[in-house]
């Protein structure tokens, strides 16, 4: 038997991830969560904003085996679909044929990857134990149970913090470190989420295999396909102002709002009102800070890098961060001093860059995919890298459907932006020759 221990706090997704790779590693891991074990309570499948599985997420399940078991929840997109005002519908590929993202419920997940945890990792989890302090240099977790108050303390080699945005490790232990950077800036939107019920047959109202859109400029719907037939819904809009989640005080407030700006979705769900109150109204932060390891302790996911949702790479970063920390392992042969400093100077530009890609993709989503010229840049994007695979690959694809570093991805797909936006201009007469090789000529001349 090794001797090797770690212990993880927070047994989300990423934390329950990691467990299985330490696991492998042969560590015994132990794994301390505040809250109760959900697994034991009903998780409705709107309880939060469905997550979006793509490549980099799948290559970090993959790489440990357990990526089969979590195909059997999940339930490809392979497009976005639009609902404009009329209730017209465009669906829009997310990338070429075959690929996908795949939606999932953050609750059936977590649950899943808990017991994996479990059963794979051989994780113990101590649930309701809340962190109070953590001896960084020593790797003690110092815990207080939520209903008895008992104190405990866990000792191990290494320790691990993925225990979200508002991490207790950070704040009760890290943030008291002499030039310790820390950041977190609130946008002005916040979301409320929405569940539409499948029809009373079990069907789905709308395309199934589809994330759907409703863009309505300052607002946004997004609808998630569940496995039961019911979507989650997410509404983004403002906090404050004329129109904002201030101003939606009433069931008749509510009514309105959605019959003038979501048609289509009132008239599938004429009960809005009744269930708007169901789901609590959530901000939205972007949360910085560095160093991301100081002693025996590191952190992972949002506990590092916390995000906006809008390019749905969250859970995936945090994924990736458990591939990156695992080919360190390897490569220092758990020197974990080595793999903790390589692992911040490598994770922390892509940390970055991932937060700076979901605040464009926000503006995307929310403001251009229904614009005429931004579709008409995409379609030329689309069809010169169909020509020139070697040479150009959307922004969209390097995050979503290859490793390509976040940081590079972000910096590749603003030059590459600013090389469309330049060549459209060229030509006053774009619309009739965006395919054409005169066009595609430019664009190479531009790289």
């Amino acid at each position: 038997m090794s001797n090797k221990t770690a212990t993880i706090v927070g047994a989300g997704l990423v934390g329950s991830l990691w467990a299985v790779y330490l696991s492998k590693a042969g560590y015994k891991v132990t794994i301390v969560e505040r809250r109760p074990d959900i697994r034991k309570a009903e998780i409705s499948a709107g309880k939060s904003i469905n997550l979006a599985l793509s490549d980099r997420g799948w290559k970090a399940l993959d790489t440990v085996g357990i990526g089969d078991e979590i195909r059997k929840i999940a339930i490809a997109m392979p497009g976005r679909m639009m609902h404009d005002l009329k209730g017209n519908l465009s669906f829009q590929p997310y990338g070429k044929d075959g690929q996908a993202i795949y939606s999932v419920s953050r609750g059936g997940l977590n649950a899943r990857m808990m017991s994996i945890a479990e059963e794979v990792g051989k994780a113990q989890i101590f649930y309701n134990e809340r962190c109070a302090d953590v001896d960084l240099e020593k790797g003690i977790v110092y815990t207080e149970h939520t209903e008895t108050k008992e104190k405990k303390e866990y000792h191990s080699d290494v320790v691990f913090a993925a225990d979200g945005a508002f991490s207790a490790v950070r704040y009760n232990a890290m943030q008291k470190l002499d030039r310790f950077d820390y950041s977190q800036k609130f946008i002005e939107d916040g979301y409320r989420e929405i569940l539409l019920p499948a029809n009373a047959d079990g069907s789905y109202k709308i395309e199934k295999h589809a994330l759907h859109i409703w863009p309505r400029g300052r607002f946004m719907l997004i609808a998630l396909p569940n496995e039961d037939g019911s979507f989650t819904c997410t509404l983004f809009m403002p906090m404050k102002g004329d129109k904002s989640f201030e101003s939606l005080k009433t069931k008749e407030n509510v009514n309105d709002f959605f019959k003038t700006t979501f048609p289509d979705f009132y008239a599938m769900m004429p009960t809005i009102a009744d269930a708007w109150g169901n789901h609590p109204l959530s901000a939205l932060a972007i949360i910085r800070c560095y160093p991301w390891t100081h002693g025996k302790t590191a952190l992972m996911g949002d506990a590092a890098h916390a995000t906006v949702p809008f390019y749905g790479q969250g859970m995936n970063c945090g994924f990736e961060d458990c591939t990156v920390m695992w080919q360190l392992m390897q490569k220092h042969n758990e020197d974990w001093n080595k793999v903790f400093e390589e692992y911040q100077i490598l994770r922390k530009p892509d940390g970055d860059g991932v937060q700076e890609l979901s605040l464009q993709n926000y503006l995307v989503m929310r403001d251009l995919v229904a614009d005429p010229k931004f579709q008409l840049q995409k379609k030329i994007e689309s069809h010169f890298s169909t020509k020139h695979p070697d040479k150009w690959m959307p922004v969209y694809s390097q995050v979503t459907f290859s490793h390509i570093r976040y940081s590079e991805a972000y910096r590749v797909g603003n030059l590459q932006d600013e090389i469309i936006k330049k060549v459209m201009s060229s030509f006053p007469d774009i619309e009739e020759k965006w395919n054409s090789e005169e066009v595609e000529k430019e664009i190479l001349k531009s790289l």
